[in-house]
């Protein structure tokens, strides 16, 4: 019987971080695991702790207490320039790139092989090439990152992780700013990733229905428990009615959607 690949697990995870001088415990006694080839969505209110759970994965900022494994080795073991093979973050925000080239953009997922100056070599750009087709903006690597538009760029950004080459790719709310239609070929495009190049992706989202009907597994995180699970079991076991218990809104457990009372 097939047994997914853990990727990721989290062991009684605190996260939290310091304000003032003082520490600010945001989440506790968090377990969880994330799996290679599978797309999942990280849900929950404003105030949740979804950023601080992603950067403490990210190794941005430090566990309180708890354990983060990585591909079986504790997170705190590595150095960084070995977890920037191994985790890509792609971060949602209007930076100024102005005069910057889309291809020099997704070269600089290079720099963990290169060096922050470094000279791509032939290798180099075979792979930023490949990362700049597999995510069909060919047309856009002439262009500056100040002329795209919200979704151009943070296909951009992915390119970029993507030629980085990590098993890990987080993404934090990778649709915000996008139209309807853009959100799903953003989804879409990230599922394609994690299903076809064995990818573990990871990302925070407001975007419920859309995450109930892609995602892989979903996680609920709020102030007192993290539920893990295909958006099915969570639907069917009341958790999606009791993470987002909204009134005048109703949760159809069949087709994984919310509808407006009337």
């Amino acid at each position: 019987m097939y047994s997914p690949e853990i990727t990721i697990a989290l062991e009684q995870l605190t996260t939290g971080y310091i304000a003032r001088g003082n520490q600010r415990v945001v989440s506790k006694n968090l377990n969880a695991e994330l799996y290679k080839g599978e797309l999942t969505c990280l849900l929950g209110v404003n105030g949740a702790g979804k950023s601080t759970l992603l950067r403490t994965l990210s190794a941005f900022i430090p566990s309180i207490s708890g354990k983060i494994s990585l591909l079986n080795k504790n997170l705190k073991e590595y150095e960084p320039k070995e977890l920037s093979k191994l985790i890509g973050v792609v971060l949602t925000g209007r930076m100024e790139q102005s005069g910057l080239s889309v291809y020099d953009m997704v070269s600089m997922g290079r720099s963990p092989y290169t060096g922050f100056w470094g000279t791509l070599e032939e290798e180099d750009r075979r792979i930023v090439s490949q990362a700049i087709q597999q995510i069909k903006i060919t047309h856009l690597q002439e262009r500056t990152m100040d002329t795209l538009s919200d979704g151009e760029r943070q296909k951009v950004m992915i390119a970029k992780a993507l030629a980085q080459e990590t098993p890990v790719i987080f993404l934090d709310e990778p649709t915000a700013f996008l139209d309807f239609p853009s959100k799903v070929e953003m989804m879409q495009m990230l599922q394609g990733l994690a299903h076809n190049m064995g990818k573990t992706v990871f990302l925070s989202t407001h975007d419920l229905e859309l995450a109930l009907q892609i995602a892989d597994k979903l996680w609920l995180l709020d102030a007192e428990k993290l539920v893990t699970g295909t958006p099915k079991e969570l639907a069917q076991k009341g958790y999606m009615d009791q993470f987002f218990n909204i009134p005048g809104i109703l949760f159809n457990k069949d087709n994984l959607t919310y509808q407006i009372e009337r």
